[in-house]
């Protein structure tokens, strides 16, 4: 898989996951792949929500797998 191919994956599977996110009142943006690793960033409710840590685990990181097996790990930058 190249780059290019796990950027888009990895933007498809943000796009799966983008409207429950809206509709908590918050959102995500990608912000860089390096290492197998995708960094992004949780925004509006997401940032300050309790339980974002779970969320970015279950819900974030388990889709991006599913569009990307390469990727090993989400982190959300604050």
């Amino acid at each position: 898989m190249t780059a290019a191919e796990i950027k888009n994956n990895v933007e498809k599977a943000l796009e799966e996951i983008r409207p429950f996110l809206v509709s908590d009142g918050g959102n995500i943006k990608l912000l860089s792949i390096e290492n197998n690793k995708v960094k992004v960033q949780l925004e509006g409710a997401c940032s300050g929500c309790s339980v974002n840590q779970m969320t970015l685990k279950n819900g974030v990181e388990a889709t991006i797998k599913k569009y990307a097996p390469v990727i090993e790990e989400v982190i959300n930058v604050a």
